[in-house]
C-alpha cells in the first residue's frame, strides 16, 4: 500500500446534487458512496473524514434527502452522500423510488469503487442495512462497513459488537468488512482513509478507464 498516494480529503467541495442516475455526473474517474440510515451518522462521518463541519448539512427536510450529493477531491476522485433512510416522513411510494435509484446506481454506476455502509453501532444490522449489502454483493461491489457512534460504547462493548457484526457477515466474505468508527473521537478514521485511498487510486481508475 506504500505507492498509493494519500489523498487530502480536506480538498473535499461539493460538486452537484442529482435526483437519479442520467442526472449524475460524467461516469469517469472514481468514486466511493456513503450510506446508512438517517440516524447513523452519516453526515458527522463525511465531514469527520474531510474535517468539514459544514461540508454536509443535516437536513429537516425530507427533499433534500432525496438527492444523491457528489463532492469532488480533484478532477477524477470523488465521495458521493447517498441519501439517508429509517426517518424521513414521504409516502411509500416515494421511499419506492428512491430505492430504485440507489439500486439502479450501485448496479449500473461504473466508476463507483465501492461503498461505505454506516450503522449506529448500539443498532446494527437493520432491513436497510441488510438491504444495501445484498444490492452490493449482487453487484460484486466491496463494502466497508462502519459501526459509527462507538464512543458511546466502552472499549470492550464495541469490541463485542464489531465481532458480532463480523460473523454475522462472514457469509460474504472478503467483500464486506467492518470496522469501529466514531467521528467524535476520531476512531477508526485512518483505516477509513487507508481503505478509501485504495479504492480511489487514480492509477488504477485510470487503467480501467483505458480498457
Amino acid at each position: 500500500m506504500d505507492d498509493i498516494p494519500a489523498i487530502s480529503y480536506r480538498s473535499a467541495r461539493f460538486l452537484q446534487s442529482a435526483p437519479s442516475l442520467k442526472q449524475c455526473p460524467d461516469d469517469i474517474g472514481a468514486e466511493v458512496a456513503f450510506a446508512g440510515r438517517s440516524n447513523a451518522g452519516k453526515s458527522s462521518a463525511i465531514n469527520r473524514l474531510t474535517d468539514n463541519k459544514k461540508l454536509c448539512r443535516t437536513s429537516k427536510t425530507p427533499g433534500r434527502t432525496q438527492l444523491i450529493n457528489f463532492f469532488s477531491l480533484s478532477e477524477t476522485q470523488r465521495l458521493v452522500d447517498l441519501p439517508g433512510y429509517g426517518f424521513a416522513k414521504v409516502p411509500p411510494e416515494v421511499k419506492k423510488k428512491w430505492e430504485r435509484h440507489l439500486e439502479q446506481y450501485l448496479a449500473e454506476r461504473r466508476c463507483l469503487r465501492g461503498l461505505v455502509l454506516m450503522m449506529d453501532i448500539r443498532h446494527p444490522l437493520q432491513t436497510f442495512d441488510l438491504t444495501m449489502i445484498q444490492w452490493a454483493a449482487n453487484c460484486d461491489m466491496p463494502v466497508r462497513v462502519l459501526l459509527t457512534k462507538a464512543d458511546k460504547f466502552s472499549n470492550g462493548q464495541a469490541k463485542t459488537a464489531l465481532l458480532k457484526v463480523r460473523k454475522d457477515l462472514q457469509t460474504y466474505g472478503a467483500l464486506v468488512q467492518t470496522q469501529l468508527f466514531s467521528a467524535l473521537k476520531g476512531t477508526g478514521l485512518d483505516d477509513l482513509k487507508e481503505q478509501l485511498d485504495i479504492w480511489l487510486d487514480a492509477t488504477e481508475s485510470d487503467e480501467e478507464g483505458a480498457e
